[in-house]
C-alpha cells in the first residue's frame, strides 16, 4: 500500500492510496465517516424559553453545532457542560454557548441558533459527550469521499466540519480499524 499526500490544509486533506484492494480503501472511508469519536451536545436542559420555538427544535440546532474535540485528552464517558443565556431582541449564535472546558468549545462561532424577539428569554444548559456517527450524524467529523483511479488506486478527499484537522480524522479512523482487527484476532484465537 502506498500513500501520496496531495493537499494537507486546515480544513481539507487530499491523498492518493495505491496498491490496495477496493474493500480496504472503502473500509478506511467508512471508518472515517462513522467510527471517529467527536464531542457533540447530546442533552439540553431548558430552564427558560419564552421564544416562539419549541425546546426540541432549539436543542436539535444546538446538537448540530460542531464541537472541537482535542486529541487524546478525554475518555469515552466524559461530559463537558455548555451554558447559554440571552434576552431579546438578539440573535443567539454558537459563540454564546459557553463551555466549562477551554479545550472543548464550539468550532465555529458564527452559527445562528435562534432569533429572540423583544423581551423573549432563553436560558439553557447542554452536555457534550463523545460519540460516533454510527449513533447519530451530529457526531460525524467531516466529509470523506473516495474516487477510484484504476483497479487498485484511489484518491481521497477529506473535509473537516471543524471538530479536528482533516488529517486527524484519517489517523483516528486507522486507529479504529487497528483496534477492530485486534478484536477479530482475539476472537479467532478462541475458536
Amino acid at each position: 500500500m502506498n500513500v501520496k499526500i496531495i493537499e494537507n490544509g486546515d480544513k481539507v486533506f487530499r491523498f492518493s492510496l495505491s496498491n490496495t484492494a477496493p474493500e480496504h480503501a472503502n473500509a478506511l472511508r467508512r471508518a472515517s465517516i462513522n467510527s471517529v469519536m467527536t464531542f457533540s451536545i447530546d442533552t439540553v436542559t431548558f430552564y427558560e424559553n419564552t421564544s416562539s420555538m419549541f425546546d426540541e427544535y432549539i436543542a436539535h440546532r444546538i446538537g448540530l453545532v460542531p464541537i472541537i474535540t482535542p486529541t487524546g485528552a478525554h475518555k469515552a464517558d466524559d461530559e463537558v457542560l455548555f451554558t447559554a443565556e440571552a434576552t431579546g431582541p438578539i440573535t443567539v449564535y454558537s459563540r454564546d454557548l459557553k463551555s466549562t472546558d477551554k479545550e472543548v468549545r464550539v468550532a465555529s462561532e458564527g452559527i445562528p441558533i435562534i432569533k429572540l424577539g423583544n423581551g423573549q428569554r432563553l436560558r439553557l444548559e447542554g452536555k457534550a459527550r463523545l460519540g460516533t456517527a454510527s449513533k447519530h450524524a451530529k457526531f460525524q467529523p467531516g466529509l470523506v469521499a473516495m474516487e477510484p483511479k484504476g483497479d487498485e488506486s484511489f484518491d481521497f478527499y477529506v473535509e473537516s466540519f471543524g471538530q479536528m484537522p482533516p488529517k486527524e480524522i484519517i489517523n483516528k479512523a486507522c486507529d479504529t480499524i487497528k483496534e477492530r482487527l485486534k478484536d477479530v484476532t482475539k476472537a479467532a484465537k478462541k475458536l
